[in-house]
């Protein structure tokens, strides 16, 4: 009798913890997403764009930390295609990550399911197209990561929010601005800005009083923006998912790859502003407005913001350095400043990688130490899992620049699961440059002019760096970078100015160790397109 009491009451114990667990499982999001051609219309003049459901940009992604995203895309282009999670990190799912380094594209008219955790994510991020020129058309969109409810935030909580996707963009088709690569020549100029796809005619509408989280990211594939609102200050709360130390400031400047969150309040007197965003480093600068609009005002906004360099604040070194990471619960994964200290931590290796322009039979190239990134058949994920040889090799790009011409290659830095890894982007260019890792955040410890050499490291900010995806290199000089290699995978590192990305400025860091384990990496997706030499049985 007892043994029968004890064990309904074993069983009941079960039961309850059985339900816990269903009901503790992080939710799921399910998107089906159909990318389609379609007529827009910018810039004024009708030109083919990429739309996902008929829309322009693609629909937001709005998840809390935690969530599986469950993303059916389905292909009606004439062209193989993918889209890529940009500040993602794909924790131990690098076959989620869609580039051509991991995953076979989507053929015409096929789709393919991307299965993917936000896994201890918080924060502003955005998605794209990443083959060909396709984002030059469209199909990029925000994703936005909430906290969950039981974790605060080092700010008060805004009374709404909004998404703001900056990009530059051409009028241009983008078959014929690949074209125009394709031949040898660079892009010009971009013929104008646009927030959420449109040049002057979005608005933003809020009660006067209240504050408001603007996400703003850059979706552009050229060139650096400067970010204000017309009579009001920006609060930085959050930089790719790390928060910052609350700084405020009358304007940010965003390069491209780059997001950000800030607090406006409403605290002016109730009619528009102008919301304002114009072009770094270009001549001419490029400028365009959308309205902030004070609920129940109809006063128009004034004359927008000069928009020439004199009212620019260049967000700088200087400034750059003063940006903290707020030590908070709901950082980016890992939370290092939690779990240990990076500036104490010894580095593993050094790794410094300068980006040229080369021509390579008569064409114009870009280079990472004098090797220009060509794509194989066969996704370097796919030919590592299955040891597929001839694909890459771990010889082919040097840790350091080398002499000589460029070359035509596929590059792969090989380096293990774990190590502490300092990376330093050097930019001899007299254009500015931005470098994009997948699958990570590094931490951005110092900035310089002129060629870096060890002694730069005593200047290194080592206490509170701020920790990010894509990070800024200015002309003739360098950014330095700390990364713990902690996500097993094949990542891609990347230029986010699409035209040196294109022509071969990128690589990929392999992260490996011999050990076939659940716990550091998933295996295959049982739906993993293949390509190449890349077969079902292999």
């Amino acid at each position: 009798m007892k043994q029968a009491i004890f064990l309904h009451f074993f069983l009941g114990i079960l039961a309850c913890l059985s339900g816990f667990c269903v009901n503790a499982e992080d939710a799921y999001r399910y998107f089906t997403w159909e990318v389609t051609y379609g007529t827009i219309s910018p810039l004024g003049v009708p030109q083919q764009g990429i739309l996902i459901n008929g829309l322009f940009p693609g629909p937001n992604v709005d998840c809390v930390t935690n969530d599986n995203i469950i993303v059916n895309v389905i292909n009606k282009l004439d062209e193989p295609f993918l889209i890529t999670w940009n500040g993602i990190q794909q924790r131990k799912t690098s076959w989620q990550d869609g580039v051509l380094g991991t995953n076979c594209p989507i053929p015409p008219n096929s789709n393919w399911t991307y299965k993917f955790q936000a896994k201890d994510q918080i924060g502003t991020y955005n998605y794209f197209p990443s083959t060909k020129l396709h984002r030059a058309a469209g199909g990029f969109g925000g994703f936005n990561i909430a906290q969950r409810s039981v974790i605060s935030i080092p700010y008060p909580q805004p009374d709404g929010e909004f998404t703001l996707l900056v990009a530059d963009w051409y009028k241009t088709n983008f078959k014929v601005l690949q074209q125009k690569l394709d031949s040898g020549n660079p892009l010009p100029l971009p013929d104008g800005l646009l927030i959420n796809g449109l040049h002057q005619a979005a608005t933003f509408t809020g009660e006067p009083g209240k504050t408001y989280k603007f996400r703003v990211s850059n979706v552009g594939i050229a060139t650096s923006i400067n970010f204000r609102i017309q009579g009001h200050v920006l609060k930085l709360i959050e930089v790719e998912g790390a928060h910052t130390l609350q700084e405020t400031y009358e304007s940010l400047d965003i390069h491209v790859g780059q997001s950000v969150a800030v607090l406006v309040t409403l605290n002016g007197s109730p009619k528009d502003y102008f919301i304002v965003a114009s072009t770094r480093f270009t001549k001419p600068i490029l400028t365009t407005t959308a309205i902030l609009r004070y609920a129940g005002s109809n006063i128009a906004a004034s004359q927008p913001l000069p928009i020439g360099p004199t009212y620019q604040i260049h967000w700088s070194m200087k400034q750059a350095r003063t940006i903290r990471l707020n030590l908070t619960a709901n950082a980016a994964r890992p939370n290092p400043q939690g779990s240990f200290h990076y500036g104490t931590i010894a580095v593993a290796r050094t790794i410094i990688l300068e980006n040229t322009q080369a021509k390579i039979n008569g064409k114009l190239r870009y280079a990472v130490n004098s090797i220009s990134y060509e794509d194989p058949a066969t996704p370097l994920k796919l030919a590592d899992w299955f040891n597929i040889p001839g694909v890459f090799d771990l010889n082919t790009i040097k840790d350091k620049p080398t002499f000589g011409p460029a070359i035509l290659g596929t590059s792969v830095i090989g380096t293990t699961l774990h190590d502490f890894v300092e990376i330093i982007f050097q930019n001899n260019e007299t254009a500015i440059q931005s470098w994009h890792l997948d699958g990570y955040s590094f931490y951005v410890v110092g900035y310089g002019s002129g060629l870096w050499t060890p002694e730069y490291r005593k200047r290194y900010n080592l206490n509170d760096g701020i920790s990010r995806h894509t990070a800024q290199v200015y002309p003739s000089g360098w950014t330095a970078v700390l990364v713990s290699l902690d996500n097993k995978g094949m990542w891609n590192l990347r230029s986010a100015i699409w035209s040196r990305n294109y022509l071969g400025q990128q690589l990929y860091v392999r992260v490996w160790n011999n050990e076939k384990s659940l716990f550091t990496e998933t295996d295959i997706p049982p739906n993993a397109l293949f390509c190449g030499n890349a077969k079902p049985s292999s």
